[in-house]
């Protein structure tokens, strides 16, 4: 005969889990009829022994063992209350302001609580400052591409400028050391204020990785308008073989300079309408850290050495990669369209 629980089919995975309410009035019912406990067990999806103990318990009136909490549902919810409206407060300050409300309860009970809600303390990901104006038109941007195809994509030169430091001594957060060793040149960790650093512009696309272009001060106008003639006709004519593809870039002050579009303009290129501070929509970005973590066990030692260390590791960048990054622009689109026009995982 099967039971009239039998459908529920209500189980917990572990022998130590409590009852859930469903649990325990399939248990008393059964109980009260009379039942064997291994078959209420089954019907209730439980041990055997916890059935005994709860029918055991109720039968001694004796309640749940344990150690009472010290704070009570509301005082909870309060917490979680003042995790929520600063995500950016410290342990220290949620406890001495919960603790100000007239709640009774430590420091470690505060970080227990903090736990179970699910929290956990992170280093936040820094993204770019976005107002209301600029996420609506991203938003808008997003919408008006989402039927783009990758196809389509494929057919854009995408840009972007990145910087490039010297680490020096860089030995990871922790050494192996003897004791009296810790002031020895081969266990130091060495630091300067002001590291050697280049400015990079490049471009990209679904074929692959092109020229680089090393940038020596501030680049201006006349400036960026040589680097487009020099380095990215080039690029394009090389990759495209056709004068029918679409050129990326930001809006920074040299890149939208009326001379500056005049330049393009006049050798016919057209260019990507762009959204201000959306590099999360540029997949050049990301290959920028790619490149960027594939030299981290390189020790250039001066500016020439760095620059000789990004060219190669930059040219080892395989197509297949850069056509990966093209074919997520559908999703990132999908994402801004979600997140409504804020910043997004990529």
């Amino acid at each position: 005969m099967v039971s009239q629980f039998g459908s529920l089919g209500y189980t917990i995975m572990g022998k130590t889990a409590d009852l859930t309410v469903v649990q325990k009035t399939i248990i008393d019912t059964l109980h009260k009829e009379g039942k064997p406990q291994t078959f209420t067990a089954k019907e209730a999806g439980r041990s055997q022994s916890a059935v005994s103990k709860h029918v055991n318990r109720k039968l001694s009136g004796r309640k749940k063992c344990g150690r009472k909490t010290c704070t009570t549902n509301r005082e909870n919810r309060s917490l979680e209350r003042l995790v929520k409206q600063n995500r950016f407060k410290n342990l220290g300050e949620l406890h001495k302001e919960w603790t100000e409300a007239g709640v009774k309860a430590s420091r470690s009970t505060t970080h227990r609580h903090v736990k179970e809600f699910g929290y956990s303390c992170c280093i936040p990901i820094v993204k770019p400052l976005l107002n209301h104006r600029q996420r609506q038109r991203r938003l808008t941007w997003a919408k008006e591409k989402k039927k783009w195809t990758v196809a389509q994509w494929s057919k854009v030169l995408f840009s972007d400028e990145s910087k490039f430091c010297i680490s020096f001594g860089k030995q990871g957060p922790r050494i192996w050391r003897k004791s009296g060793e810790a002031h020895s040149p081969s266990c130091l960790k060495s630091s300067v204020k002001f590291p050697q650093s280049v400015m990079i512009w490049g471009t990209m696309s679904s074929a692959g990785v092109d020229l680089l272009c090393f940038l020596k001060t501030k680049v201006t106008a006349p400036d960026y308008q040589e680097i487009l003639e020099h380095f990215m006709l080039p690029s394009a004519d090389q990759i495209f073989k056709d004068p029918d593809f679409i050129f990326q870039q930001d809006l920074a002050p040299a890149h939208t300079a009326k001379s500056t579009k005049s330049w393009l303009n006049d050798h016919s290129v057209g260019v990507l309408d762009w959204p201000a501070n959306s590099s999360d929509l540029n997949p050049i970005e990301n290959l920028w850290g790619i490149v960027k973590r594939k030299m981290r066990n390189k020790r250039p030692k001066n500016a020439d050495e760095l620059k000789a260390t990004v060219k190669e590791t930059w040219a080892s960048t395989p197509p297949q990669q850069c056509h990966r990054l093209i074919t997520s622009m559908p999703r990132r689109i999908e994402a801004v369209i979600k997140a409504k026009g804020a910043p997004t995982k990529y």
